[in-house]
C-alpha cells in the first residue's frame, strides 16, 4: 500500500507540475516559460519525486516505466496492476486541481496540455510522425531508465539523470504530439478534454508501452541475460 500511495503522488506531482507549467506558465504575457520551461518543469517533477519516493516505490510515475522495468526482468509481474492504477488515479487527481486553477479565473480549459496528432498536434505532423516519436522517445527514455539504475552503474546519479532525460525528451516532442510517453499523463488530460483528445488517447497509451517493451527486452539483451 505504501508503495501505490507513493505511486499515486508522484504521479500527481508529475500532471500538476508538468502540465501545470504547459497550461499556467507556458505562454503568461511577456514572462511564460515557453518549451524550454515545460520540458524543464516535467524534468523536475521526476528529478524531485525520484529523490523523494525512489526509495519507496521506485518512483515509476509512468504505465509505460512499470510495464518496461518488467519487461527488463526488474519488477515483478503482480506490481504491475497496482502501480499502473496508482498511476492513473494520481494522474486524474493532478488534473483535477489543475481544472481548478485553470478555471479560476474564467478561462476555457482549451486543449489542457493533451496530447494530439495531425490538426491537434502542436506542429500539424502526421500520425506516422506522433506514433515514431512516441516509441522512439518512450524506448530511449527506458533505455536511460534501465542503465541508470542498474546495480553496475554509479550510485546516486539515477534521479539526475533520469529528469533531465524526461527534459530532453521533451524538448524534441513537444512539437510533435505535446509529448506523452506516460499513459498516465495522456489519460488524466483527456478526460477533461474529452472529444478529439479521447478519440486518439488510444496512440498515447500503446505505443509508449509498446516502446517501453522493446526497450526493456533490448537492455536485457545488452546485457546478457
Amino acid at each position: 500500500m505504501k508503495k501505490n500511495v507513493a505511486e499515486f503522488i508522484g504521479t500527481f506531482w508529475l500532471v500538476l507540475g508538468g502540465c501545470g507549467s504547459a497550461v499556467l506558465a507556458a505562454g503568461f504575457p511577456e514572462m511564460g516559460i515557453g518549451l524550454v520551461g515545460v520540458s524543464l518543469a516535467f524534468g523536475l517533477t521526476v528529478l524531485t519525486i525520484a529523490y523523494s519516493m525512489g526509495h519507496i516505490s521506485g518512483a515509476h510515475l509512468n504505465p509505460a516505466v512499470t510495464i518496461g522495468l518488467w519487461a527488463g526482468g526488474r519488477i515483478s509481474g503482480k506490481t504491475i496492476l497496482p502501480y499502473i492504477i496508482s498511476q492513473i488515479l494520481g494522474g486524474i487527481a493532478g488534473a483535477a486541481v489543475l481544472y481548478v486553477l485553470a478555471t479560476g479565473n474564467g478561462s476555457d480549459i482549451g486543449s489542457f496540455a493533451a496530447n494530439g496528432y495531425g490538426e491537434h498536434s502542436p506542429g500539424g505532423y502526421s500520425l506516422l510522425a506522433a506514433v515514431v516519436c512516441e516509441f522512439v522517445m518512450t524506448f530511449m527514455f527506458l533505455i536511460i531508465i534501465l542503465g541508470v539504475t542498474d546495480e553496475k552503474a554509479p550510485k546516486g546519479f539515477a534521479g539526475a539523470a533520469i529528469g533531465l532525460a524526461l527534459t530532453l525528451i521533451h524538448l524534441i516532442s513537444i512539437p510533435v504530439t505535446n509529448t506523452s510517453v506516460n499513459p498516465a499523463r495522456s489519460i488524466s488530460q483527456a478526460i477533461f478534454v474529452g472529444d478529439w483528445a479521447i478519440s486518439q488517447l488510444w496512440l498515447f497509451i500503446l505505443i509508449p508501452i509498446i516502446g517501453a517493451i522493446a526497450a526493456g527486452l533490448t537492455y536485457k539483451k545488452l546485457q546478457g541475460e
